[in-house]
């Protein structure tokens, strides 16, 4: 089998304030600090001598090469976003950035926000809208049942409540 392997489907453009602030925050970390820190201990290693059997230089080039593909995904990514910063005028329909309280057929309640790929997994609680749940979720009012595939066959949940603010999943 080849290594060649079909082009990944992007995700969404969306994202939250919070999230682009964090995005943002970590590629001005890898550029200001990281990056800095890691070139000057590859120089520093390259200048023990050989190369070829030089442990600490392969390892900061691999190291560096980490960075700078992150730091390239991030400005890609960056500049393709678009931020979301209203509520929208259907306020008991799931759109993107709500919080969701969901019960389940055991009668416990889940709560997740509805995010973009990229900010899914810095809190608890966050959902991507790109996961079959947030598709799901998409579109649907306070009240309205929906079924989800899951490895065990269908769950089902009843959207209980639907609420467009930023405080955390622990209210």
């Amino acid at each position: 089998m080849g290594r060649w392997r079909p082009p990944r489907k992007p995700g969404s453009r969306y994202i939250t304030p919070e999230g682009q602030a964090r995005l943002r925050a970590e590629l001005d970390e890898l550029w200001r600090r990281t990056r800095p820190e890691v070139t000057a201990a590859l120089s520093a290693a390259a200048a023990e001598g050989d190369r070829s059997e030089n442990a600490e230089y392969i390892y900061r080039k691999k190291q560096l090469r980490e960075i700078d593909a992150r730091i390239r995904h991030l400005s890609k990514r960056l500049d393709g976003i678009r931020v979301v910063d209203t509520v929208p005028d259907d306020a008991e329909r799931v759109r993107f950035g709500a919080w969701v309280t969901l019960l389940d057929a055991g009668g416990r309640q889940h709560r997740h926000r509805l995010v973009g790929p990229d900010e899914f997994d810095h809190a608890p609680g966050y959902l991507s809208m790109d996961a079959p749940l947030g598709r799901a979720l998409l579109g649907r009012r306070m009240g309205d049942t929906i079924t989800v595939d899951v490895p065990a066959g269908e769950a089902a949940y009843d959207i209980i409540e639907v609420r467009y603010d930023t405080s955390s999943a622990d209210d």
